[in-house]
């Protein structure tokens, strides 16, 4: 799956957890942005990690406060 691939089915997974109808950036913060909570996080997390089969540590999700950068970790784990 290319990063292009990656970036369009994490947005769909992003919707139902985008409240505020933001419009998703790749400097979109988490948590600034998208107001998500730690509970949020961890619910976003698992639909990742379910839809591409991988595992994302709380050492990597604690790196990751941007639409983008998750994208990028996303589609570098799907190459691995």
């Amino acid at each position: 799956m290319d990063r292009a691939e990656v970036d369009a089915k994490i947005r769909e997974i992003a919707e139902p957890f985008n409240k505020k109808g933001v419009t998703i950036t790749e400097e979109t913060s988490f948590q600034n942005d998208l107001e998500f909570d730690s509970l949020t996080v961890m619910d976003f997390v698992a639909e990742i990690e379910d839809e591409f089969d991988i595992i994302i540590s709380m050492n990597q999700q604690a790196e990751i406060e941007k639409y983008g950068q998750l994208v990028d970790a996303v589609t570098k784990m799907q190459a691995d």
